[in-house]
């Protein structure tokens, strides 16, 4: 099984070893930038690059459980720049995304 899908500003993890899959949805742009990071199921997974529209697979993305989000843009922050929801979960795919670049 491939271990990462990818769009344009969505990336999309599996961790063989634990059988999580995780995915981040991050907008860079002169006003700022946003990240959003999803656990998400196998299902979700299997269906991503799917579409024809990238913000199919952001919505769909989107129905995860989300774990981390950054917003900091520049008219003014959504909420707090630093928004862990699920510790856990952040930490696992930060190790799964480096592990993914090392191969």
């Amino acid at each position: 099984m491939k271990n990462n899908k990818h769009g344009n500003n969505w990336t999309a993890y599996y961790d063989p070893d634990t059988g999580r899959y995780f995915a981040e949805i991050m907008y860079t742009s002169r006003e700022g930038r946003e990240q959003y990071d999803y656990e998400i199921t196998k299902s979700i997974y299997d269906r991503l690059g799917t579409f024809r529209n990238d913000s199919d697979n952001d919505e769909l993305i989107r129905t995860g459980k989300m774990a981390y989000s950054f917003e900091n843009t520049m008219y003014g922050t959504l909420g707090p720049e630093r928004t862990v929801w699920d510790e856990e979960a952040n930490d696992t795919m930060n190790k799964v995304m480096k592990k993914s670049k090392k191969k």
